[in-house]
């Protein structure tokens, strides 16, 4: 955890990854998802959660596989999915705690829209915490783990990436990041789709709690 201490730039995922996965919020955004598929292909919700998975599978996430397969309107689905309820999530006065004590800059990079990475961080009170929000747009729709939206991150921020973090909840996005020279956290997730790949040499740390995580990171820089 010592290397830890050298970072200069910090990158987290969104969802599942700053808040836990318990909250159900990914939850919604899933049967949203469902929702739209079923919606504009003309098929029922059974129908419709197969087509979801096979795309995610097959293409990295729903809306890649929805713009190739469809001719989707990408920020169409972007606003569809992520209308939904989080009123229940609570400010996490620990992880805003421990986020402003970090050194170096502080990254969202999410497949998700930076107005749902905007309407969560706000909900934790974290939402002035970080330096920007790197989202699927920025990608061109090209998501995680695709190495290109990876290439374009690192480009825009002058990252060395032998100075740089990836906090992620599924295991496979850490892969890129990993072989580029980051250090790589991953968020313990239990659902199969996030731990497939998790005993893989490119996860250099694994926790199931963000906040106690960085408490250690911060102790050992001020010990």
């Amino acid at each position: 955890m010592k290397a830890l201490q050298l970072i200069k730039f910090w990158i987290f995922d969104l969802d599942n990854t700053l808040y836990s996965g318990k909250t159900r919020v990914f939850e919604q955004v899933s049967k949203k998802m469902t929702q739209y598929v079923s919606n504009k292909l003309n098929v029922n919700l059974d129908k419709a959660k197969k087509i979801q998975i096979d795309y995610f599978h097959k293409y990295n996430t729903t809306l890649n596989g929805m713009i190739k397969n469809h001719k989707i309107d990408a920020n169409e689905f972007l606003d569809f999915v992520h209308d939904i309820d989080i009123d229940f999530l609570k400010k996490d006065l620990k992880l805003n705690e421990e986020l402003k004590k970090l050194d170096g800059k502080k990254i969202i990079f999410t497949n998700g829209s930076k107005k749902h990475a905007l309407n969560v961080t706000k909900k934790l009170g974290v939402d002035q915490l970080f330096d920007d929000i790197f989202d699927i747009v920025d990608c061109d729709f090209i998501p995680k783990p695709l190495i290109e939206p990876y290439k374009k991150l690192v480009e825009k921020h002058k990252i060395d990436p032998k100075l740089c973090v990836l906090v992620e909840d599924i295991a496979r996005n850490l892969k890129p990041a990993y072989e580029m020279g980051m250090k790589t956290i991953r968020i313990e997730n239990d659902e199969p789709w996030a731990k497939k790949f998790s005993d893989n040499d490119f996860i250099n740390y694994k926790t199931s709690n963000l906040s106690e995580f960085l408490k250690k990171v911060n102790m050992l820089k001020a010990a």
